[in-house]
């Protein structure tokens, strides 16, 4: 009996539990964890983002700018501003092109050093870089990463590359058609379209070259137009060797393509000379790069037709400078 009763009593009990808890409303489920702002996949396929910098009439960027101080046209139609800031936590894809014919022969390990620096100074966590050399070959030295070892170990296998060569290596990107001379637009058509065109955020693509093209396959039409589709800024920085500008090409500057190349895709033009060196560059090119206004609207243009749209971006201040590419193309069905 003692047994018994012993065993009835825990049972009771458990009874009892099992009918509070019957009667007891549920317990609220736990909340879910925050999701973090960079967790977050928003997309909009067709919001057109434009990146841009702004400077005054002394030539100092701008700051304390918002939305209503600027008004944005797409073919000569203003359109109404989605989302307007400063400061962006996008991750930055950078593609370095350094040139390697003969004619940079001596300035080689002055790109290499300063390229390393630059590297270290500008990216970022989340951010990514990639390395092409391009002589009469267009070479990919360093795939994607975010690791500065692996850059610096790229920018350590930069060779010249002169004349024209025949053997395409298992790093090489090929360039259409097989390599031929100096393919400087093939190398900026294959770094924007091959390595920046399936990836978000900012793209910019860091040009080192004395300008001049001989052989690519590509037109500089079709290199910009590459450009434009993977929304990449290009930064040309003219570096030459006047002993071989002068000797070689008469006296011809890459300058005019070079221009057209940054002032089309939103960048600038830079020149290698006593007032400016490499490392004064790449200061300002970083600048560039972390003091960028973002505006984003969606196009009064329905069509998804491919075209090319021309944007701009018109500053109510007629004191400031507006540094933006001069458009985008549609998406096409």
């Amino acid at each position: 009996m003692v047994k018994l009763v012993n065993l009835r009593i825990p049972l009771l009990l458990a009874l009892a539990a099992l009918a509070l808890n019957a009667q007891a409303p549920p317990k609220p489920a736990a909340p879910a964890p925050p999701v973090e702002e960079d967790q977050v996949i928003k997309i909009d396929v067709d919001l057109v983002n434009i990146y841009f910098n702004v400077r005054d009439k002394r030539g100092a960027y701008a700051g304390g700018l918002k939305a209503e101080d600027f008004d944005i046209y797409e073919d000569g139609k203003k359109q109404e501003p989605r989302f307007f800031t400063r400061e962006t936590n996008q991750p930055l894809t950078l593609g370095l092109l350094i040139d390697v014919s003969r004619s940079q022969e001596n300035l080689i390990e002055v790109e290499k050093r300063a390229s390393s620096t630059f590297f270290a100074k500008v990216l970022k966590p989340k951010d990514m870089a990639f390395i092409i050399s391009f002589g009469s070959d267009a070479d990919l030295l360093q795939d994607l990463t975010g690791s500065l070892s692996l850059l610096e170990r790229g920018l350590r296998e930069l060779r010249i590359s002169g004349g024209v060569s025949g053997v395409v290596t298992p790093s090489t990107v090929p360039t259409p058609g097989g390599p031929r001379g100096t393919v400087l637009y093939d190398a900026v058509w294959l770094a924007a379209r091959d390595r920046l065109q399936n990836e978000v955020g900012r793209k910019a693509i860091v040009l080192i070259t004395d300008g001049v093209d001989v052989g690519s396959r590509v037109k500089i039409e079709e290199a910009i137009q590459a450009a434009h589709k993977s929304d990449a800024i290009i930064f040309p920085i003219l570096y030459e060797d006047p002993r071989y500008t002068s000797a070689m090409f008469g006296g011809y500057s890459g300058e005019g393509a070079m221009k057209r190349m940054g002032n089309e895709t939103g960048g600038r033009i830079f020149r290698v000379d006593r007032r400016n060196s490499l490392d004064d560059i790449y200061k300002q090119i970083e600048e560039d790069m972390r003091t960028q206004y973002a505006i984003g609207y969606s196009s009064s243009n329905p069509n998804r037709d491919g075209a090319f749209r021309r944007v701009e971006i018109r500053p109510k201040n007629k004191d400031l400078k507006i540094q933006a590419r001069r458009g985008y193309y549609a998406p096409k069905d």
